[in-house]
């Protein structure tokens, strides 16, 4: 029983981190890239879980607005980048940090005029609404198993993106050193507002695969976007191998605070003490992890430059 249970959530570790890594991703290139921080990237997550939501309730199809959500926000991400971040981009990291949260706050504020206060329903594929028997004795839910395949699709076409193409070679040596890149001739401009959509792209399926498990309301974004920068510190700054592992390490060490240190403390504390513990010692521990990280090695595990 124990063992089956140890399997389960690992399965619901994966899962977890490879949702993100989603948004690590981008952010981590943005950042690497450009310098920028931006604290609306979490707003591009609950952007795209709300149009996904609105267009697969307008359609009858979880597929369709999937498709559509994510077409949606990318091209939200690329205005949004054109219109206002473009100007943040030769200032310093407090105006970086000011801008960008206000863009989060407006974007919870039209979320709400929009959508209104309450939280929206997004239901997964009927196919997909009941388990699959994975082994004797593990029955897994097929939605979740859907999220670790598309995550693990999507990390695997970022990979071949990143490391074999031409715009991934321009998209890594501006991570490690853009002025260099610039005078090569990389076209950084453009090529920061295509990270910038595909950053938002890949936010969307974040949030839309995680809109069925979660719910999709206003400010959802702030949460995960803190775990987002911890992926990309502890992975490194603007490595894409970094981000994957952060966002695995942190989706394991999330799941086993929430679900296996409760049973540890349970032979310790009372039950309602014991299920209290379980989360605030999953944000504890993902800090310790950053935190060792950090001291055995300052930029990261993969760091991509210095």
């Amino acid at each position: 029983m124990n063992g089956i249970l140890l399997l389960e959530q690992s399965l619901n570790g994966l899962q977890f981190g490879l949702m993100l890594f989603l948004l690590a991703a981008g952010l981590t290139l943005v950042f690497g890239i450009m310098d920028m921080i931006n604290l609306a990237h979490g707003s591009l997550y609950m952007v795209g879980a709300y149009c996904i939501a609105s267009v697969a309730t307008a359609t009858g199809s979880f597929w369709m607005g999937l498709a559509g959500g994510v077409v949606a926000t990318a091209v939200f991400g690329i205005l949004l980048e054109v219109g206002i971040l473009r100007k943040l981009y030769a200032r310093d990291h407090l105006s970086q940090v000011l801008g960008t949260f206000a863009i989060l706050l407006m974007c919870n504020e039209a979320v709400r005029l929009i959508w209104g206060a309450q939280p929206i329903t997004l239901n997964p594929p009927e196919s997909l609404s009941g388990p699959v028997e994975l082994l004797p004795g593990l029955m897994y839910p097929a939605y979740r198993l859907l999220i670790i395949g598309v995550g693990l699709l999507v990390a695997m076409l970022l990979y071949v993106l990143i490391t074999h193409t031409r715009v991934g070679m321009q998209v890594r040596a501006g991570a490690s050193n853009r002025d260099m890149a610039m005078a090569m001739g990389s076209n950084v401009k453009i090529l920061f507002t295509a990270v910038f959509g595909v950053g938002a792209a890949l936010c969307a399926v974040a949030g839309g695969m995680l809109g069925p498990l979660l719910a999709v309301q206003v400010g959802m974004g702030e949460s995960i976007l803190i775990l987002a920068f911890v992926v990309i510190v502890i992975g490194g700054i603007g490595s894409i191998r970094g981000a994957f592992l952060g966002a695995l390490l942190v989706g394991f060490v999330d799941t086993a605070g929430r679900t296996l240190v409760p049973m540890v403390f349970e032979s310790l504390l009372s039950p309602e003490a014991a299920s209290n513990a379980g989360p605030a010692m999953a944000s504890i521990l993902i800090y310790v992890l950053m935190a060792t990280v950090l001291f055995f090695k300052p930029r990261g595990l993969f760091p991509t430059h210095g």
